[in-house]
């Protein structure tokens, strides 16, 4: 008897071993990336909390989704992650110089799990960054929502040190999952992130393989890498990493319909400024530790539109508006009463102004130089030849109310929000505007410049132009980039001719004056803080490029010698664009049809790419190279059969 009942009690336990085994562990990640400071829906002008509109994102109706989710799952084995760039953009941001954390208390208050360090997040340097996770109580403390960055480099001693930011972290669901997570600013967004310093980061790739280690050891189930490098640098990540099974990237900007499937991860990003949320559900098999993303199974989308059919949350919207009261009076002071609303009405327009097209000029660009050279001009007393600015920093197009209220109208909330991100040396909201005077060589320097940083680095190095027309050629650029080691050779023979404009800016005609290639006379340049400080650095990495800041006698000066000033401030890009809105709303009536398409400032003629021309002369030597060799060994060859001949005789 007693054997019996032994007998049954073990087949008993490796039944329910055997069932435990293979049971299927259940969960789901939600996520958002590069909300960038968007706590309202946008476009503003479009914006209603009781109507309809076509106004996008917006952390009230964000957090509504979440706990929709979460209560379909009886808020068990969920996850909320952001891959960074939570701040940077929008007018919100510059609350953060008034001293407060808009987004990263609303976002705890949402309930995120996590979230991982994008270049924004240093906009305003690293100490102020510090500053902006202590009040959110993170200096030597560790909220629910977990900051996780695994690469960084902390200065020892300085104020971000003492900001709980973790290497990595183990979540273990309600099911009883251990989700490992880990997170890293890729090299690209380093590279945008020039305040950061004296804060770095280390190689993400070799990061990534001690922190797929690392949670390895520590028990993780499950591995998410939630990175901010942009979705080819993920793409490699991915390829030249194994272990990770999910990475949830931002960055980029990238709208993804499904996610992609490298090298055994699951790689997604979730679009920004909160217009989706990435709802991932999964499936994973203990046993034989195989996750399985099973959102087509149960026929669940991988995004969520934030649109004005999903109802805001009360009491999230409630702290927005409170926030919003709080910029009101930042900037009625900042504007000395001259502006005291974001929801002023600003400029009428019966069509938006766009700048979607990358490497190229747009309307929207058009629009910003424009407001840039019209502006300095007024305050400097003089003549501005040309202003420049980088799509990087150019933000959001113009568009029109359709709301019956204010119908055809933008806001200056919109407007600011066109091109408001950074600050100055003064730490006020914006970048500012930079005069400067530069050569007719530099001026060629600059545009060699922006076609080279362009093909490298993507379409934010691509500069918009007002005061000038140029033609190039986009394959005249490098001259090859070396193979395996990915190293451009810059050729800098990319602008074939530029030209000053001699007309009034409204009319663009036919007056023309030829810039010559070499030419020394200077011409008063109008730039963005941000931009002007990446030109002389190409100068210092190539000196054919050098680009020396002057005054209009051809005095040497610092960038910050540079620096518009108005009434004893900063003279910042945004207030360019106010201003400028504001001339045409009195002059014209509203934004004239010249910023409805492109005009002929910047035009791209393409021949044969130098690569290829390198690539048949390399070729060439090659086989030259080659032939001589050949040659060279029949030669030995046959002396060495002759002196063999003479032997044997």
């Amino acid at each position: 008897m007693n054997f019996k009942i032994i007998f049954l009690f073990i087949s008993v336990f490796f039944v329910l071993k055997l069932s435990a085994d293979s049971e299927e562990y259940t969960f789901t990640l939600m996520h958002t990336s590069d909300e960038h400071s968007n706590l309202k829906p946008i476009p503003y002008s479009d914006y209603s909390a009781e109507k309809a509109t076509d106004a996008i994102g917006g952390f009230a109706r964000l957090a509504t989704l979440v706990n929709e989710f979460r209560m379909q799952r009886n808020f068990e084995n969920t996850l909320l992650l952001s891959s960074g760039d939570i701040m940077g953009g929008s007018p919100y941001a510059w609350l953060i110089l008034d001293g407060f954390s808009p987004e990263i208390e609303i976002m705890q208050h949402i309930g995120y799990d996590a979230m991982t360090i994008g270049n924004h997040e240093f906009d305003y340097g690293p100490d102020i960054l510090a500053e902006y996770f202590e009040r959110a109580g993170y200096k030597d403390s560790s909220p629910e929502m977990s900051v996780i960055s695994s690469n960084i480099l902390i200065p020892e001693g300085h104020p971000l040190g003492d900001i709980e930011i973790l290497e990595n972290k183990i979540y273990t669901l309600e099911n009883g999952l251990k989700v490992g997570i880990f997170g890293l600013l890729g090299e690209g967004a380093l590279a945008l992130a020039p305040y950061a310093e004296p804060v770095d980061f280390r190689n993400s790739i070799k990061t990534a393989k001690e922190q797929v280690h690392a949670l390895g050891e520590m028990g993780a189930d499950v591995i998410v890498a939630i990175t901010h490098s942009g979705i080819g640098e993920d793409r490699v990540l991915a390829e030249k990493v194994s272990g990770i099974d999910i990475l949830l990237g931002g960055h980029s900007h990238t709208y993804m319909s499904k996610p992609e499937i490298i090298n055994g991860t699951i790689l997604f990003h979730p679009d920004y400024y909160l217009s989706h949320l990435a709802v991932l559900e999964f499936s994973f098999d203990k046993k034989n530790k195989k996750l399985s993303l099973i959102n087509e199974e149960k026929n669940i989308p991988y995004l969520y539109k934030l649109n004005s059919s999903v109802k805001e949350d009360p009491l999230v919207a409630k702290m927005v508006e409170e926030y919003e009261l709080k910029l009101n009076a930042f900037i009625s002071s900042y504007t000395d009463s001259q502006y005291t609303r974001v929801d002023k009405n600003l400029v009428y327009s019966d069509f938006s102004v766009k700048g979607d097209d990358s490497f190229q000029e747009t309307p929207l660009g058009n629009f910003v130089t424009d407001a840039m050279r019209h502006t300095a001009e007024s305050i400097t007393g003089e003549v501005v030849d040309v202003a420049l600015q980088g799509n990087g920093v150019i933000r959001a197009n113009i568009n029109p109310a359709k709301l019956t209220s204010r119908k055809g109208y933008i806001t200056f909330f919109d407007i600011v929000t066109v091109s408001g991100l950074g600050s100055g040396p003064d730490d006020k909201p914006g970048y500012p505007a930079v005069s400067i005077y530069l050569t007719g060589k530099e001026i060629y320097n600059v545009l060699e410049a922006s076609t080279m940083l362009s093909q490298i680095y993507g379409n934010i190095f691509f500069l918009q132009i007002s005061g000038m027309k140029y033609t190039y050629d986009p394959g005249r650029a490098l001259w090859l980039k070396v193979p395996v080691l990915d190293l451009p050779v810059p050729a800098n023979k990319a602008v074939k001719k530029a030209e000053l404009f001699t007309g009034n800016y409204l009319e663009y005609n036919e007056s023309y004056l030829l810039i010559e290639k070499n030419e020394e006379r200077l011409y008063h340049v109008v730039a963005d803080y941000y931009i002007a400080s990446f030109l002389p650095l190409v100068g210092d990495l190539l000196p054919h490029l050098e680009i020396i800041f002057k005054d209009k006698n051809g005095q040497v000066l610092e960038l910050d010698e540079t620096v518009i000033v108005r009434n004893g401030k900063e003279l910042k890009v945004w207030e360019t664009l106010v201003d400028y809105s504001s001339f045409l709303q009195t002059e014209f009536g509203g934004i004239p049809e010249i910023y409805k398409i492109s005009g002929n400032r910047i035009t791209k003629e393409e021949g044969i790419p130098l690569y290829v021309w390198s690539y048949i002369i390399i070729s060439v030597v090659l086989v030259l190279i080659f032939l001589l060799f050949y040659k060279l060994i029949k030669v030995i060859s046959r002396k060495f059969r002759a002196k063999a001949s003479q032997k044997a005789a």
